[in-house]
């Protein structure tokens, strides 16, 4: 794509300030341990209008658990390194999903429930703080449920679904309205990578399980929304207040 690899300072200032903003918000997140200003100087265009300029070259220093992401399977099941992709599957479980069973048969499905939920639960944090992640590709989809590639994020001034931060998404496709579709996407993806490593029973329930992805999103997004309104237990008419209260906020 022509890029050139380097970051300029008032994106990694971006990325250093806000990443730490998440993590002090509750929401889990890769976050920051320095920033370093390059002497090289980088010429970009801020705005796509043409108008280039010379910035200030910086690096930031990213820390989290782990960077293995939704694509990073998908690439081994893609070249068709089956043994390569069990191998990474095996140190990933062991290393970060202790409550699963190394000699358990169903290693992969539990694995693979896990990250439905958890990718669920991330992105209905996402919506309750009105942040968008801007490229919520399987390349960015932690395998740890974490937020990670703060590239062209941003954070809704006022409620608005249609809200882009990424000024070549055209097409919105990574909407803030779209996220949880994308979730769902980046899921399928992960889910047909993971295919041939199950049995015939293992993938039937691994479709279940993919498909109460909108569910699990759902109660979360509620229970978060709930939370703000301080409405306590459980009222058949909560789910309206919310939809009603967001839209009030739309025509506002």
């Amino acid at each position: 794509r022509n890029g050139d690899g380097r970051a300029v300072l008032r994106s990694s200032m971006r990325e250093l300030l806000y990443s730490e903003a998440m993590h002090y918000l509750g929401i889990p997140t890769s976050r920051a341990a320095s920033l370093v200003v390059s002497d090289d100087d980088v010429w970009r265009d801020q705005f796509y209008n043409g108008n280039i300029k010379k910035e200030r070259g910086a690096i930031v220093l990213c820390l989290a658990k782990s960077w293995f992401c939704m694509g990073s399977l998908e690439i081994l099941a893609h070249s068709g390194k089956l043994d390569l992709q069990r191998r990474l599957l095996d140190f990933i479980i062991q290393e970060h999903f202790p409550s699963i069973a190394m000699n358990d048969s169903i290693r992969y499905l539990e694995f693979f429930s896990t990250i439905v939920s958890e990718t669920a639960n991330l992105i209905a944090l996402w919506m309750s703080v009105g942040f968008a992640h801007g490229v919520c590709n399987t390349d960015n989809f932690s395998l740890l449920s974490i937020t990670i590639d703060y590239g062209p994020f941003g954070f809704m001034d006022s409620y608005d679904p249609n809200f882009v931060p990424n000024t070549s998404d055209d097409e919105g496709r990574y909407k803030i309205g779209n996220q949880a579709n994308v979730g769902l996407f980046n899921l399928s993806k992960l889910l047909q990578a993971l295919n041939p490593l199950l049995d015939p029973r293992q993938k039937k329930l691994a479709s279940q399980i993919l498909e109460g992805y909108g569910k699990c999103y759902y109660t979360r997004f509620t229970e978060l929304f709930k939370t703000k309104l301080g409405l306590p237990g459980e009222n058949e008419n909560d789910n309206y207040l919310i939809a009603f209260l967001l839209k009030v906020s739309l025509l506002c």
